[in-house]
Parts: C-alpha cells; structure tokens; sequence
C-alpha cells in the first residue's frame, strides 16, 4: 500500500498455455539435506476477515530510508469484496490527510493452491499500474509477505506484516530492507475497524489520487481521456466461447463454452474487475481480469489470472478508438515468443464482442483464436 512505489476473454488464454519443466542444471543436483520447511497449511481463507467495510486511521513515512524520518497521518474508508469463494479478494480504499492529500487504491489478493501461498498485487489510480507482488503466507495468525522493488533508484526488501486478523481491528505495517534483511524500517501502520458487510455494487471512491507531498505536479495533457471507457461493460452478461485447439499450427479445431461474466466498477470506472466463469468439453474456466487505467498514459492495461495459477498475467495495454479497444503484449506460447492481440467493442448496449488473436512473425500476421459474444443479464453487478 506504499502511495510512493509506483478477457476479460484475453485471460481465458491462460489456461491454454503450456508452462514447460525448467532444465536442471549440474550443480543444483546437491545430494544435501533438503532444507527443512514449516508444514504447509490450507490458506485459503486466511485472509476472510478482511471481507466487508471498514475505516481506516494511518500513518506514513514521507521519505523512508533517507534518515529523515517525517510522518503523515491519514484516515478514510475501504471495501473488501470476496472473489472465487475467498481465494481471491478485491479490496479498495480512500483516504485524506489533514494537509489535503487523497490516495485512491487497491489491493487483488490471489491465493495459489499448490504452494499455498497469497499473492498480494496493490495499485492506485493516480498511476494506474500494479506494484510487483508481495508473496507469502500465515503462521500462528501473523501474515509475512515479501518482494523487491526500486526505492530511490535501489533494489531493497518490502516486508507487508498483517497481524490481528480476528479482532475485528486489523493490523498492517509495511517495512523496507537495504540491507538483504539485516535491518527493517517500518514506513505505513495501518488499522483497520471493521463497520459491516460490503456488497459489489455499493458506491465506490469517486476522487482522483493527488500528487503525494514534495512531487511535481505533470503537466496537463493533450491526449484524450479514456478513463469511462469501459462503462458499457459494467453489468452481468451470459457469454458464448469460441476457442481455437491449437494456435499457430494450422489447425481449424475450435471448442466451446458457456458461462457468465461480470464486471464490477471500480474507482468510479477507472478501473474494474471482470469474472468469467464457463463450462464446456474442455472443461470449467474460473478467471478474473483487472483493468487499470493510467491517466498520465491515457492508456488501459488488463492483467489475467486463473483460480488455479492465482499469477496475473503480463498486462495487455492499449486504447480504444472509435468504440473499439485493442490491447498488445507480448509472452511465451510453446517456449517462443508471441505477440498477443486482445481486441472488445459493444455492438449494442445489450451485446458485447471480443476477439483474442497471436501473431508468430511480429504482427504481419494475426490468427484469431478465441471469439466471444457476450449477451447482456442484468446492468448490475456482484460476485
């Protein structure tokens, strides 16, 4: 939560990828004692009672790890919502200070079933971007989670703490490392008191996030503004899939699949989440997709995961034209590199379309594999 780091159908393709046995090289075949590990418990829920609303009182430190230790105190408000049954969770919050300042964030919570561990993705929507995920897991009721990231032009260690999980006040604290560990420097206390149930669709923070003290303001910018464009998605919709077997082998076998997706707005739509859930021969697909904007880019990105990986994908990021949203990245396919079109537009207000495409030669080509129509249930939203 640290305000100064920084498919939809596309992530239906993530079940398609064939993820490869990494070689083993010589010198990692030590016929040493396997390092003895804590015995692994089932958290999946771990993370439960953070579900429904709470109100937050906090404190920062303005510039950690310069010896100047000046804080900030903020208080505000924040939602938890239960996704995929609890293994996921989608959590926002908005808090002021005293001196005028607003964050505006979000954290995605993914629990990943065989090494059970969480995945702990933040982002706020004055950059619009997800920070690298801190990974870890509970013991004895205390959450440890860790990850690197750039502090002042360094790599140094990012402790998140999460502790008081049952008491109805949670408490979190984010540390910084420099030192490989040695030392830890707490720079965010949080507590949290929860004040009742929180239901997708109840209204959401409204307010940009505000430059955080000491920074330059960017300058205003002539591109245009595409923070709603994703509002004609909002809703709950039956969707029809269509998937091709086998890209990039010339082969024109296509499965499909039926299900229903929903979309719920976030930061007053600009950002929301997307579920899909379907069944067909191939099996039962379980996904999310997260979709950021960034208003300094005026760019989208949406970033995937299944319930099974609980790994978001690299980020699509593009814009819309005319009605008409196109997203590229680029990843591993088969062990070789890919480019990855992800491409969704209204035909109506009650039909929407999306295509997924993969191209071997650098986008000369573009073979669609994945067709999408999504018929409208209901305008509203929910798990």
């Amino acid at each position: 939560m640290h305000p100064q780091r920084h498919l939809h159908p596309l992530l239906l393709a993530a079940c398609m990828f064939v993820v490869a046995s990494l070689p083993t090289c010589g010198y990692a075949q030590s016929t040493s004692p396997a390092p003895l590990l804590p015995p692994l418990h089932d958290g999946a829920h771990d993370f439960d009672q953070l579900l429904g609303n709470f109100t937050f009182q906090l404190r920062f430190m303005l510039h950690p790890l310069t010896g100047t230790p000046s804080w900030t105190d903020m208080a505000g408000t924040g939602s938890c919502y239960k996704v995929w049954d609890g293994r996921a969770q989608l959590d926002t919050v908005e808090l002021d200070s005293a001196s005028g300042g607003h964050i505006e964030g979000l954290t995605l919570r993914l629990y990943d079933r065989d090494a059970r561990q969480w995945r702990l993705y933040w982002a706020n929507n004055r950059v619009g971007r997800l920070d690298p995920p801190q990974v870890g897991d509970f013991r004895d009721g205390q959450g440890d989670f860790y990850t690197t990231d750039t502090i002042n032009g360094k790599i140094v260690l990012i402790r998140y703490d999460w502790t008081r999980m049952t008491s109805g006040t949670p408490h979190f604290e984010q540390a910084f490392s420099p030192d490989g560990g040695k030392t830890w420097e707490v720079n965010w206390i949080t507590n949290q008191t929860r004040t009742g149930d929180a239901a997708w669709g109840q209204p959401q923070p409204g307010r940009q996030s505000t430059q955080p003290p000491g920074s330059a303001v960017p300058p205003p910018s002539t591109l245009r503004d595409g923070q709603h464009d994703f509002d004609f998605d909002f809703g709950t919709w039956k969707m029809h899939i269509r998937r091709l077997l086998h890209p990039l082998t010339g082969s024109d076998e296509w499965t499909e699949m039926e299900g229903t997706t929903v979309t719920n707005k976030i930061w007053d739509g600009r950002s929301n989440l997307a579920t899909v859930e379907a069944d067909g021969q191939s099996g039962h697909l379980e996904l999310l997709a997260l979709r950021l904007y960034d208003p300094l880019a005026h760019q989208w990105s949406i970033s995937f995961a299944t319930s099974d990986s609980a790994i978001l994908s690299v980020p699509a990021v593009g814009t819309f034209t005319d009605g008409r949203g196109e997203f590229y990245d680029s990843e591993l396919y088969h062990g070789r590199n890919i480019l990855v079109r992800f491409s969704i537009w209204a035909v109506s207000a009650n039909e929407v379309r999306s295509e997924q495409a993969f191209s071997a030669d650098g986008g000369q080509t573009w073979e669609t594999n994945w067709i999408n129509t999504y018929t409208r249930v209901s305008e509203k939203g929910g798990e």
